[in-house]
């Protein structure tokens, strides 16, 4: 089940601000997703969140409304690219901008048991998770180059430089992540070359998000507060603030 669209006035939108964006939030009914989700609306933003549970997707609705919800199968590409040609035909029929900003949400810790216990069941979920980053960045990468603010955001983890044995699936997965991310960047400085880029792609690196939702929300708002040029191809550390660890 998904939230139907109605027509809204455009926000004008600038490179220094998020009004009147537009955001898709892929696995959006986390913690992090209603995080982001929330700041991106009090933001001016428009929002569509995506998932693969309605009712979750229901009570994202719920929890922040004005939030358009679409239940997809990231997973699959067809699936995703038939989204994305959605979305392009909405925006086209409601005079709004196309897609401005793509928050990759997907993922989910497993590991523990040392090297030996880096079960063949954990990988597989964990390199889903990879698979639907791939997924929605092949299928909405000329949007993002076609906005003049074109945002990409993942969560990534301080595994990637200290994996442990215990964890070594995930930190696989989210190195290859991070890794496809930084890729996606070259191709948006190239498009573009010699003139800088207009779109930027984005690591947010975590130990763990939880307790830093609210750090990620905002920093996600800020990525149309700086120029694309500054942004692209970064990883930008968020940890506790003193006292919270």
């Amino acid at each position: 089940m998904s939230t139907p669209e109605s027509p809204r006035p455009s926000v004008p939108a600038t490179p220094s601000s998020a009004a009147g964006r537009t955001v898709l939030i892929a696995g959006a009914t986390s913690a992090a997703g209603h995080a982001c989700a929330a700041a991106l609306q009090s933001a001016g933003a428009r929002v569509i969140a995506v998932g693969s549970n309605a009712d979750r997707l229901a009570e994202l609705a719920a929890s922040v409304p004005g939030t358009i919800t679409r239940v997809c199968d990231l997973g699959d590409l067809s699936a995703v690219e038939a989204l994305a040609a959605e979305i392009r035909g909405q925006a086209a029929e409601h005079g709004h901008g196309g897609l401005d900003g793509l928050v990759h949400l997907v993922g989910g810790w497993r590991g523990g048991g040392g090297l030996a216990g880096q079960s063949d069941e954990d990988w597989r979920a964990l390199e889903a998770a990879f698979g639907t980053l791939r997924n929605t960045t092949r299928a909405f990468n000329d949007d993002l180059l076609a906005s003049d603010a074109g945002r990409l955001a993942i969560v990534s983890s301080t595994s990637v430089e200290r994996p442990l044995a215990g964890g070594a699936n995930y930190a696989a997965a989210k190195a290859a992540a991070d890794a496809w991310t930084r890729a996606v960047a070259q191709g948006f400085a190239k498009a573009t070359a010699p003139e800088p880029p207009t779109a930027a792609a984005v690591v947010f690196v975590v130990k763990s998000l939880a307790g830093l939702e609210p750090q990620l929300a905002a920093d996600v708002v800020g990525l149309w507060s700086t120029p694309a040029s500054a942004l692209n191809g970064s990883r930008i550390t968020l940890s506790p603030a003193p006292g919270h660890a």
